[in-house]
């Protein structure tokens, strides 16, 4: 084991950033899985990583404003497409997503074929690179996910199915880049699955699933010299899979 892995100059901005995507993503995954579009953030997701692609593409700064104005833009196109399929188009509504999703990949796949850095970008991309987040980056994000939370829990009784949306659409955005594709999934998903029909507990114990599989996630990734996007996945399916258990448990 690397105990000169535990830095806290590099697993404290990490955490942070892992904090601000939990901070949206369990309130707005707790949505997902009650409407049952599981697959929306995956396609959303890949919709704005596609943006930041093709701003690449076209020679901008990956973390800079054009390029993250192209990611929004592509995730709200994407939004309100879903929204009228969800409107006219509900029993195929999952096949869709899916085919938006699988869309938005290999466009990405074929915008990445001649660079020479394809490969490591796309990979980044899915992975998300969370060990290397500064605290320049977490400053808009925290912003974002402000106004994302404080939009959410006062005003979602009055937007409308649009507004859901644009709102999923802008925190998602954000935290693709941040932490990659996979984590963005999983931070929705995972935590609102074992704490689903708790009620008014079940926020804050996803909550706790969400930040246990980040911290957990993080000390083995750096003890073990190891992928930190994927282990904190897995780190939080587990912490997911016990809490489940222990429900249960509780329940019999």
């Amino acid at each position: 084991m690397n105990w000169n892995a535990m830095d806290i100059s590099i697993l404290g901005p990490a955490l942070l950033a892992g904090v601000l995507v939990l901070s949206t993503h369990v309130p707005l995954g707790r949505e997902v899985l009650k409407r049952g579009i599981i697959f929306i953030d995956l396609a959303v997701a890949q919709l704005a990583g596609l943006g930041v692609i093709l701003a690449s593409t076209l020679g901008w700064e990956v973390h800079g404003y054009p390029a993250q104005a192209a990611a929004f833009s592509a995730a709200i196109a994407g939004a309100i497409f879903l929204t009228w399929v969800e409107r006219n188009l509900k029993d195929v509504q999952e096949a869709i997503i899916g085919v938006m999703f699988i869309l938005a990949a290999t466009a990405s796949m074929v915008l990445l074929a001649n660079n020479p850095r394809g490969g490591d970008e796309l990979k980044d991309l899915l992975v998300g690179q969370i060990l290397w987040v500064d605290m320049a980056a977490l400053g808009p994000a925290a912003v974002m996910s402000i106004v994302v939370l404080v939009s959410w829990f006062f005003l979602r009784h009055k937007i409308q199915r649009i507004g859901f949306y644009i709102l999923f659409s802008l925190s998602i955005t954000v935290s693709v880049q941040l932490v990659g594709i996979y984590l963005v999934f999983s931070s929705l998903i995972i935590p609102a699955l074992p704490t689903r029909n708790l009620g008014g507990k079940g926020l804050w114990a996803a909550y706790a699933v969400g930040l246990a599989g980040y911290i957990l996630g993080m000390l083995l990734s750096a003890l073990m010299d190891l992928p930190t996007g994927p282990v904190v996945v897995w780190s939080m399916a587990v912490v997911a899979v016990i809490v489940g258990l222990m429900r249960k448990r509780n329940a019999s």
